[in-house]
Order: C-alpha cells, then sequence, then structure tokens
C-alpha cells in the first residue's frame, strides 16, 4: 500500500483493520440515517428520539466493565465476534420499532453490546499489538475507522435522498450486514487469549477491580474529560459554525471532511512516544494544551466576515486535530499501561465508562457552555482542557508508584 493508506502490512493487524473498515462503514450508515428513520419513516417525535438514545447510552455504559473482564479470561476475538453478532440482531431489530417502547427495548440492548463491544475491542487490539505495538494498532484503527465513516455516511446519503420506507430498509439491513461480515473477518484471526502469559500475579486479584484503583481512575478521569472533544467537534463546532460564526451550512461539511482527511494522514505518525504511562501522560498534557490552543481560534470566528471566519474555522480544526491524535494515543497508552497483568479488558472498560460519561453529560454542558456564553464560553473550555492536561503528569506519577510499589503482607503470613 501507499505511504498515506493508513492500512497495516498483511498479518493479524491487517485482518483486525479489514474488520473495523467493515464494521465502521455500517457505523456511517446508522449514524447518518438512523435518527432520520426513527423520526421520518417510524414516526417518533426528535425529542423522544434524543431522550431514548441518552437512556440507552447510559445504561450501556453499565456493561463495559463486566465484559471487558470477560475479555481477560475469554479469547478476545471470538467474544468480540460473538457480541457483534447480537449487534446484527439489534440492528436488524429497529426494522420492528413502531412506538417509543419498542425503540427503548431495542436501543438499551443494543447499547449495552456496544459499549461492552469497545472494552473488548481494547482487549483485543492490545493482544494483536502486544505490549510495544498496542498503541501503534489503535492508532492505526482509528484512522481506518475514519475513513470506514465517511464511507458509509456517503453510502447514507443515497437512502436518504430517495427518503422512502424501502431506502431506510436497505440502510438497516445494510448496517446489520457489516456487523456479520466484520464478524466473519474477526474470526480468521488467530485466538486471542489476552490473560495467556500474563497470569495474575500475587496481590493482582485486589488491583485488578479497576473501579476500586482510585489512581486508575483519576488519570482516567482527566482523560475522560479531554475526551469531549469529540462531542465539541460533532455537535458544539457545526452549530457554532452556522449559528455564530455565520458560515453557510456546507462549511460544516468541509470543517468534518477537514479532521477525517489529517486523521487518516497523521493518526499512526503522532502516535509514537506513548507505549508507556510516563512519556504517555506528558503527551496528554500536549495534548490538553493544544486543544486549549484551539478554543480563542473558534471564539475568534464569530468576529470576523464570513470568508476569513471561515479560514480561520478550518485552521481552529487542524490545531483541534492534533490535540485529539496526541489526546487519543496518549489516553490509549496510559490505560494500558497502568492496568495490572491480566486486567487489560476490566481496565479498559473502566477508561471508556468514564469517557463515555464525560461525552453523555457533555453534550449538554458543553452546548450550554459554548452556545450560550459565546466567545467567553470556548475561552473556559480552553481553560478546563489545559487544566485536565496539566494535572495529568502528576496524576500519572501516583499511578505508576503505585503500580510499581511492592505488595506487603501482614507478619507471619507467608508469601
Amino acid at each position: 500500500m501507499g505511504r498515506v493508506s493508513p492500512l497495516p502490512p498483511p498479518g493479524p493487524l491487517r485482518t483486525l483493520a479489514y474488520a473495523t473498515l467493515v464494521n465502521t462503514v455500517g457505523g456511517g450508515l446508522w449514524l447518518a440515517g438512523g435518527a432520520l428513520y426513527l423520526t421520518r419513516d417510524v414516526g417518533l417525535s426528535a425529542t423522544s428520539v434524543g431522550a431514548g438514545l441518552t437512556v440507552a447510552g447510559l445504561v450501556g455504559l453499565s456493561a463495559s466493565v463486566p465484559l471487558g473482564a470477560l475479555a481477560d479470561r475469554w479469547d478476545p476475538r471470538t467474544l468480540r465476534a460473538v457480541l457483534q453478532v447480537g449487534q446484527a440482531v439489534a440492528a436488524l431489530a429497529y426494522l420492528l420499532v413502531g412506538s417509543f417502547p419498542a425503540f427503548l427495548a431495542v436501543a438499551v440492548p443494543e447499547a449495552l453490546l456496544a459499549a461492552g463491544n469497545l472494552a473488548v475491542r481494547a482487549a483485543l487490539v492490545a493482544a494483536v499489538g502486544g505490549p510495544d505495538g498496542r498503541v501503534h494498532a489503535f492508532a492505526t484503527l482509528r484512522a481506518v475507522a475514519n475513513l470506514g465513516i465517511t464511507a458509509g455516511t456517503a453510502l447514507a446519503g443515497i437512502a436518504l435522498a430517495v427518503d422512502t420506507h424501502r431506502a431506510y430498509q436497505v440502510l438497516i439491513v445494510g448496517n446489520a450486514a457489516t456487523y456479520l461480515l466484520s464478524a466473519a473477518l474477526l474470526l480468521r484471526l488467530p485466538p486471542q487469549p489476552v490473560a495467556a502469559g500474563e497470569r495474575r500475579m500475587p496481590g493482582t486479584a485486589r488491583r485488578g477491580r479497576p473501579l476500586r484503583d482510585w489512581r486508575f481512575l483519576a488519570v482516567s478521569g482527566v482523560s475522560a474529560v479531554l475526551s469531549t472533544h469529540v462531542t465539541v467537534l460533532v455537535l458544539v463546532v457545526p452549530l457554532w459554525t452556522v449559528d455564530r460564526a455565520g458560515a453557510p451550512p456546507p462549511v460544516v461539511s468541509a470543517v468534518l471532511l477537514a479532521n477525517t482527511v489529517l486523521t487518516v494522514l497523521l493518526a499512526v505518525r503522532l502516535s509514537r512516544g506513548a507505549e508507556r504511562a510516563a512519556p504517555a501522560a506528558r503527551k496528554l498534557r500536549r495534548a490538553g494544551l493544544v486543544l486549549a490552543a484551539a478554543t480563542p481560534l473558534y471564539a475568534a470566528t464569530a468576529a470576523l466576515p464570513v470568508l476569513p471566519a471561515v479560514v480561520l474555522l478550518l485552521v481552529a480544526t487542524a490545531v483541534w486535530t492534533v490535540g485529539d491524535l496526541w489526546h487519543g494515543t496518549a489516553g490509549a497508552g496510559l490505560a494500558y499501561d497502568l492496568a495490572p497483568p491480566g486486567a487489560l479488558g476490566a481496565y479498559q472498560g473502566a477508561d471508556g465508562l468514564l469517557a463515555g460519561l464525560a461525552q453523555a453529560l457533555g453534550r449538554g454542558l458543553l452546548t450550554l457552555l459554548v452556545l450560550g456564553g459565546g466567545p467567553v464560553g470556548w475561552l473556559v473550555l480552553g481553560g478546563i482542557l489545559a487544566a485536565a492536561g496539566l494535572a495529568a503528569p502528576a496524576l500519572a506519577g501516583r499511578a505508576i508508584a503505585n503500580r510499581r510499589a511492592p505488595e506487603t503482607r501482614p507478619a507471619g503470613v507467608p508469601g
């Protein structure tokens, strides 16, 4: 493949990349067309769809840690394939939705499967990449996922243009089919028992409970605050672009496309140096400062004529994307390296749980802060992001020291 291709050389990681590509094409289909199907074809109100998705998303986060822990004991390849078959069934069940209760009955199980699948995927990436290559693998798959979502969104445009019941049915079946094809590709990987060769040492049973490991949760918490950059980019920036910067709606597509292209080109390059916790924490600090540096650029677009505002929006998005990518790899490196041996999946589940909570709460809070507060809101957001980034190295240092501390036993208790 060419240098700009996000696909890795032949091997297990490439197989995983193909599975990710197929899966995220389906994700793009549903991301672009799901809400319109539920409102225009099923007849639900936009408010009820939003409320249902919020409730389902919050309930779904409860599956992150249990299914992540399950991936520490079972082959995460097989477990993820099973989950994706379940997601295919849930996707097809949307064809039967005709009321709000039926919508919730489908959305909640789907969210549980999706949240658990993210934790299992993180364990599988760690198994395929190994201790020295898992952050690189994570970055590679992120670049591939951006391509898949973009392709799926474009394909969904066909169904949205036709705007008929049959077109929406095809979109739903297509999404379900990508889960099944992705599961089949996953089964082409060799078995990946994460805990093989990493049997729990004495004392790790206690430390293998991530929701009681407050030092890990503190690091994951600041990473979760920075993870709200996703919500800012896909929700706040589009609304700001049209309502405050006064740009025409097509500029929103240009801004998101710029983020996608830069992610595909830079995700792997910017992933270097985050394999271990200490350098990953420094990269997380850098990510917070870069994200903070983009906020006054976004704020300034409200005071400019349309053309300069559009240019500055694109520049701000380029800066934002660099911080976004540094955060992604640094957060992954910390979550992997701070996890005890044999508990990678459970710890990735806890990390995903905090990120999911931050993004769920951030949808309302960030919209209120930035769109309600205007340029000052952007500056306040920048201060929050900078503070989170600056706190990362000290918090990570405590977690590293705790991880390396020898286990102590009461006197007289044999080893």
